[in-house]
């Protein structure tokens, strides 16, 4: 997907695509993830479709939950969720920034 660092550097146009297709993975995994979520709360915790979705875009995003959770089930998989949120929070950045960092690390070895 990327060039080597012996490869001259991608033109302006070839960075854009990247960072699209990049965008585009991110709001795929995020939707995936927001799915996930609210399945878990709804068939878990019992709660309803729209508080379901209320709580797993707030943990998604690192807000904290919403929505009190009472039933054992729905313990333990807002406990995974909230571990499985952080680590996706912190893949999607990568995600995002991948196509910049690369470009800036590849312009510091062509001009050595």
């Amino acid at each position: 997907m990327y060039e080597h660092k012996k490869q001259p550097l991608a033109s302006k146009n070839t960075f854009y695509n990247r960072v699209l297709t990049n965008m585009i993975w991110s709001m795929l995994l995020i939707i995936i993830c927001l799915l996930i979520g609210v399945l878990g709360y709804h068939y878990t915790a019992n709660i309803d479709w729209l508080d379901a979705l209320h709580n797993a875009s707030m943990i998604l995003s690192g807000m904290g939950p919403v929505v009190e959770i009472t039933t054992v089930a729905g313990k333990w998989f807002s406990s995974f969720y909230a571990l499985f949120s952080g680590i996706m929070f912190i893949t999607n950045i990568g995600i995002l920034l991948a196509p910049a960092a690369h470009r800036f690390f590849h312009k510091l070895h062509v001009e050595e």
